[in-house]
């Protein structure tokens, strides 16, 4: 871990043309805490779950009763044989779509989960120092309450990832890596080339990178944008920030009260930050510090880990 000094900062976005839920941008401080370098590794949480024998939710079968919650009421029960353990998987079409159905390019997969994270058929033999993927907000809280630690505010998170730097746009600064396409390899993980359906692998990964592969910020974290997802404490509101409207300065702030998304409206959604290896500049550009996404509580993903903070 690093030891990250509090201060002051302004949280959310600062210049135009950001995703509306990042705005307003208003002042905030935190504390100081410690903080993980990387996101969790396989290796990491292999050694929790040998020592608990914790099952994650990706692992364990479907609970209909729990799921029909989260959708809109008399919605169907669908078949017994779909709902079996797994994780939501990236496959890609092999031909150019229109950005609009995520359906295109996300599958559920029965089988997929931290241990087989492209479904039964793979495994992470070869990926023990790659950051840990498919874990829900449980499975992360469940990481950290073992290993003495607990998971970041989305304010302490942000004002790690800038790293110091007062309205930087990335983690190490405002260089952009798509406009600067010499950068790319040297800063983050991210998608190049034309998503879904072409990768150009110009940062030498298609999904995941090695935690700490490439440069620290300031603060000497890595891959604080791109690679993975990262999840934080904090319940998801689209319309959180317009609640800070008049607030000279946010003190240690923890989120809503409640989660709110009118695209999800029967789901309660944690706060995820930093964008993934699957972020591209025509769909998801959210290796910024100041994008903002929320997942549901028991949704883990191909593209989806988290790293931990201590007080």
């Amino acid at each position: 871990m690093v030891w990250i000094p509090g201060g002051e900062f302004t949280q959310g976005a600062t210049i135009s043309d950001e995703y509306r839920r990042e705005y307003p941008a208003h002042k905030s401080r935190v504390n100081s805490f410690w903080m993980d370098k990387t996101e969790v590794t396989n290796s990491q949480f292999s050694e929790f779950t040998k020592a608990t024998n914790y099952t994650t939710i990706a692992e364990r079968d479907v609970d209909w009763e729990q799921i029909k919650t989260q959708v809109a009421p008399g919605t169907p029960k669908p078949a017994d044989s779909i709902l079996q353990a797994g994780s939501l998987i990236f496959s890609p079409p092999n031909h150019k779509v229109l950005l609009n159905d995520i359906n295109q390019w996300w599958k559920w997969k029965i089988g997929a989960n931290w241990r087989h994270p492209d479904g039964p058929d793979s495994d992470i033999a070869d990926r023990m120092n790659h950051p840990v993927v498919h874990v829900a907000y449980e499975d992360a809280l469940a990481y950290c309450k073992w290993s003495g630690k607990r998971l970041p505010t989305e304010a302490e998170w942000e004002y790690a990832s800038r790293g110091g730097i007062e309205n930087a746009r990335f983690a190490w600064g405002n260089l952009d890596p798509i406009k600067d396409s010499s950068s790319r390899i040297q800063l983050t993980n991210i998608w190049q080339g034309e998503f879904p359906h072409i990768n150009t692998l110009e940062d030498g990964y298609y999904g995941t990178a090695p935690a700490g592969q490439y440069p620290p910020n300031d603060f000497g974290l890595y891959d604080m944008a791109g690679n993975v997802w990262e999840l934080c404490s904090d319940l998801y509101a689209v319309n959180y920030y317009d609640q800070m409207k008049g607030i000279t300065l946010c003190e240690n702030p923890k989120g809503p009260n409640k989660s709110w998304n009118p695209q999800e409206p029967y789901a309660t959604e944690r706060v995820h930050k930093g964008g993934s290896f699957l972020c591209h500049v025509s769909y998801c550009e959210n290796y910024r510090n100041s994008a903002r996404e929320g997942i549901s509580e028991d949704t883990g993903m191909r593209h989806l880990g988290f790293r931990c903070v201590k007080d």
